[in-house]
């Protein structure tokens, strides 16, 4: 939302500079996200001064040119121009050396001292489109003035310069959702009067246009108010309020459209203008119209009504969404000359309801969805066709239209002096309290020593309970003046932590990426022909789109791994081989009913270790080094390793199915040569695919943290031989249950399979790591650790240990 500071001032006479007030605005709970200036003319015509032309001749190298001298009050300068109509004794523009034209049309540009066709050049004389005052390019802009040679040229226009405020304007603050209600904010951060211009002088010229208005529903639309004006002349607006305008981002229209707009931004009312000889039957019916009826927005769009919208009708037809959009066939043109002026009240509900399904966003519907004054639409309602009268010669042709029968009570709030000192952490007295809701304009009545009621007036819809009253205060009072304490304490301590989605996904591509990954996004759109060829794939359940582009885009894809293998081909065929790469990605599958879509986190490996190098060897990947990768992610999410069972089968020459609380959370291994073929892929690769949403739920908010232990470690080493088909998995998991809580660490650190062993077995060499927290570990109990960890070994998995 763009505040106009000049317009603010208006409101509220201040001294401070737009830092200042937006500093204070901010601490006050309306944050400013920048502060920008609006020029009326792009750069305000910064370095342009009034020059004379005291001579004018011929270039005597160039039939179209001239060269001039001209005076620039402190100096006279050569200047070659192009212009027909230059000559001696002219007062004109001239930009300087340095300065920078924003010209009508184009990029603007700087003024540099030049040599034109053998002849030096010192500024430039400007015609009307080269300083932004318009499209005239015949010639020079020709001055009449008596300024001093050397004066800028920009006291001869009326050339605005508009601090504007951005202000990023939280749900629950309709009420400042204009200048009026930023000012209120700043009239307490101030503590200083506002000024609001009156509506006294509102007459009615006539009453020869009078437009019957009938409510059909009270409780969506509490207040409905409207006038006629006649003899209206459609024609742009004033210099003035286009400025306005546009310095809060809106483009002006014509003179009644502007005048709507003006005090929609200034008073936070929206108002909708209709072309009154339009209005079949002389009546406006505010009613809801069937299901199905078709009606033509602003916008030019045709829309299908819902039925539940609120409509602004006539006698035959729709007229306007209420609250959201007018109709293209009663909006104002430039042939209207009698216009009926609404000004209403409508219920959040029905215009966000209205909004969302026809999928528009206006500035009316925006404050209407958040809540409205209900007592400012006769207001607003005077001073729009006070400005409306003014701006186009118009009349007032009718008395104000007022329907409102249940008026809407303001707020009563019992208040406790103790909560309010409870909750702020500080006693800041009761007439201070009273102070600034006086300055927010709420009431204090009923008033004892305990407390008191707080009146509040309805358009601040978000001051509903005692707690919104103390955060008015506090807002108002500054966060910054409650001191901070030494020790704090909480009336509420969540016992568990929320997990945030976002924040572990990107815990885990950090991690990834600062290991030398890096993060690709891929098409969800895959080929079918995918599915049909490979074994892990499901034909019947690909989810098939039913306007695709291609054959290549035809499906929603299963798996990330075919999708991931394209860009891994795009690389390889790019002399890129040596690839880590991993995404975050959706897949789908028809079920039962309807339709599955599940989250993925897929990692690729493939090509060398390491980049050659003089140093060592270049070895090609390998699978214990993608698990490594997958061990972190799960340390990373506070997870304990996972418990293995063996894949042999697609898309997999060998992998493992990874295990965690009894549920699968992914797979992890080679990929086949077929399945890699698939996507003319032709080197191994090695790949992980983990169920992220499945991660996600079990993930832990906190990890466990324990005491560096102050004894040191212990080291013993064990030769198994074992059946080739006991994993390492197998013997770590017998190794922890027996070692206890002394058994800190495993390591394989060689592997041996070889004709000097059985055929079917093979050897591990492996070494345990001992340490207990609490005292030295002596002979004893570490070769009584041992004994057991090796019985288990030759019982359970029939190892041989070499002793």
């Amino acid at each position: 939302m763009k505040i106009s500071i000049n317009r603010l001032k208006d409101y509220i006479p201040f001294n401070q500079s737009t830092e200042e007030i937006a500093d204070l605005l901010t601490a006050g709970g309306l944050e400013v996200e920048g502060i920008t200036t609006y020029e009326s003319v792009k750069g305000s015509l910064k370095g342009i001064v009034v020059g004379e032309v005291m001579s004018c001749e011929p270039h005597p190298n160039a039939d179209k040119l001239r060269l001039t001298t001209v005076d620039l009050g402190d100096e006279v300068v050569p200047i070659v121009c192009g212009a027909p109509n230059v000559a001696k004794g002219q007062k004109v523009p001239v930009a300087k050396v340095g300065a920078t034209l924003y010209p009508s049309s184009g990029e603007p540009f700087v003024i540099k001292k030049a040599k034109i066709r053998g002849e030096v050049s010192l500024g430039m004389i400007c015609a009307e489109d080269e300083l932004g005052l318009g499209e005239g390019h015949e010639g020079i802009l020709v001055l009449d003035t008596a300024l001093p040679n050397g004066s800028p040229v920009g006291q001869l226009f009326d050339i605005k310069e508009v601090d504007v405020l951005e202000i990023g304007l939280t749900p629950n603050r309709a009420d400042a959702a204009s200048h009026l209600g930023v000012a209120r904010d700043l009239k307490a951060l101030l503590n200083k009067e506002l000024v609001l211009k009156g509506v006294e002088s509102f007459a009615v010229d006539n009453e020869d246009k009078i437009i019957q208005v009938n409510v059909a529903d009270n409780k969506d639309c509490p207040r409905y108010a409207g006038l006629t004006l006649s003899n209206v002349k459609v024609a742009p607006s004033p210099k003035w309020l286009q400025d306005y305008l546009k310095a809060i981002g809106l483009e002006p229209i014509n003179n009644v459209v502007d005048a709507t707009n003006y005090i929609l931004h200034d008073l936070g009312q929206p108002l909708h203008a209709f072309d009154a000889d339009k209005i079949q039957g002389g009546e406006i019916h505010v009613k809801r119209m069937p299901a199905g009826t078709k009606f033509v927005t602003l916008d030019g769009k045709e829309r299908s009504l819902s039925g539940e919208e609120l409509m602004i009708c006539d006698k035959q037809e729709g007229l306007c969404i209420a609250g959201t959009l007018g109709g293209q066939e009663s909006g104002v043109s430039s042939q209207t000359s009698t216009i009926f002026l609404e000004s209403a009240c409508f219920g959040m509900d029905v215009v966000r309801r209205g909004a969302q399904f026809h999928g528009i966003k206006t500035d009316a519907s925006f404050r209407f969805e958040r809540g409205t004054d209900p007592n400012m639409p006769v207001f607003a309602l005077k001073m729009a066709a006070m400005l409306i009268k003014d701006l186009s010669g118009a009349v007032i042709s009718s008395p104000i239209t007022d329907i409102y029968p249940e008026p809407i009570a303001d707020f009563e709030i019992p208040v406790s002096y103790r909560h309010i000192n409870r909750l702020i952490g500080k006693e800041i007295g009761n007439e201070k309290i009273k102070q600034i809701l006086q300055s927010l304009e709420i009431k204090v009545t009923n008033e004892t020593e305990l407390g008191f009621v707080a009146i509040v007036k309805p358009y601040r819809v978000d001051v509903t309970r005692e707690a919104d009253i103390i955060e008015e205060i506090l807002r108002i009072y500054g966060f910054e003046a409650i001191p901070l304490k030494e020790n704090y304490q909480a009336d509420f301590l969540a016992e568990h932590p929320a997990k945030d989605a976002n924040k572990l996904q990107y815990r885990v591509s950090e991690m990834l990426a600062g290991i030398g990954y890096s993060e690709m996004v891929t098409n969800s759109l895959s080929k079918s022909s995918y599915a049909e060829k490979a074994a892990f794939l499901a034909p019947e359940k690909d989810v098939l789109i039913l306007n695709k582009l291609s054959e290549d885009l035809g499906v929603l894809r299963q798996s990330l791994v075919f999708t991931g293998l394209e860009v891994l081909a795009h690389n390889i065929n790019r002399r890129q081989k040596d690839l880590k790469l991993f995404e975050f990605g959706s897949v789908y599958a028809k079920a039962t009913e309807g339709y599955e879509e599940g989250k993925m986190l897929s990692i690729f490996l493939t090509g060398n270790a390491s980049h050659e190098n003089w140093m060592h060897t270049v070895k090609p990947v390998a699978f214990t080094d993608l698990y490594a990768v997958v061990e972190g992610l799960l340390t990373k999410l506070n997870l304990s390793q996972p418990e293995v069972n063996v894949i042999e089968s697609s898309p997999f020459s060998f992998g493992l199915n990874l295990i965690i609380n009894k549920q699968s959370i992914g797979t992890i291994g080679l990929l086949s040569p077929e399945i890699c073929k698939l996507a003319d892929v032709k080197q191994e690769v090695y790949f992980a695919e983990l169920d992220w949403n499945r991660l996600n739920k079990l993930a832990k908010s906190q990890g466990k943290f324990q005491e560096i232990s102050k004894f040191p470690e212990v080291r013993r080493d064990l030769s198994l031989v074992i059946d080739q088909e006991v994993t390492f998995d197998q013997i770590r998991q017998m190794a922890t249950k027996v070692g206890g809580k002394l058994l800190k660490r495993i390591n394989v650190f060689d592997m041996y399979k070889g004709d000097k062993l059985e055929e079917g077995k093979k050897a591990y060499a492996m070494s345990f790591y001992l340490q207990d927290n609490q005292q030295t570990l002596t002979d004893k109990v570490i070769d009584k650790t041992m004994s057991k960890l090796m019985h288990t070994f030759e019982k359970n998995a029939g190892a041989l240990i070499r002793k």
